[in-house]
């Protein structure tokens, strides 16, 4: 089950991958009221209380590994809430192929797009796939109009596969090659893993 990354924390440069808890949901979902990230993700506006159902099923769903994207200017030091930027979804929706994983980013605070936290969370998210939940190929489903985000991946080496005129979206794709391999954990050397139950107890005195 994807209860893998329940205490794992990926502490990058400008960005933290935190895994997505019942504390996150009163954010995200008032990032979900935006009308323009319903239309980029897709999505329907939940209840709060529909927001914590999903929350739980993120958590528990065998098919979906999920971290929320905070500030690494912000935290540790500010409340959580107040460091979100975003988040990254990895989905296994290949039951023949279990190596596929789609990728999904969204950098939902406005100010904090545009200065490369999009890219550093992608490939934390990409190198933690590969090492961690042995998938060898990425793909990436991109609304049309969003060509920030398809530029984005273009740089990270994804390629152009298919594009559907019903969904207005654009499939691109990635083939985790060897040397694809080597490039991502280059790209990924500077991350530390550590414990989210002890970097939320500094003090090291874990809540039992």
């Amino acid at each position: 089950a994807m209860k893998i990354n329940q205490d794992t924390v990926l502490r990058g440069q400008k960005v933290t991958l935190v895994p997505y808890t019942a504390a996150h949901v009163p954010r995200y979902h008032e990032w979900m009221q935006s009308e323009e990230l319903q239309r980029l993700t897709a999505s329907e506006p939940l209840s709060l209380e529909q927001e914590h159902e999903m929350q739980r099923s993120w958590r528990d769903d065998a098919d979906k590994c999920t971290f929320i994207v905070l500030d690494s200017g912000r935290w540790p030091g500010q409340a959580e809430e107040n460091s979100m930027v975003g988040d990254v979804n990895l989905f296994l929706t290949n039951p023949e192929d279990p190596t596929v994983g789609e990728i999904e980013i969204m950098i939902a605070e406005p100010s904090c797009r545009g200065r490369g936290f999009g890219k550093e969370a992608t490939l934390l998210m990409m190198a933690y796939g590969v090492r961690k939940l042995g998938i060898t190929k990425f793909e990436a489903k991109i609304g049309q109009e969003n060509e920030a985000s398809i530029c984005m991946f273009k740089k990270l080496h994804f390629k152009e596969v298919a594009v559907s005129s019903i969904f207005q979206e654009v499939t691109l794709r990635l083939d985790v090659s060897e040397q694809e391999r080597q490039w991502l954990l280059e790209q990924t050397n500077h991350v530390e893993e550590q414990s989210y139950a002890e970097l939320k107890q500094p003090d090291g005195v874990l809540d039992t």
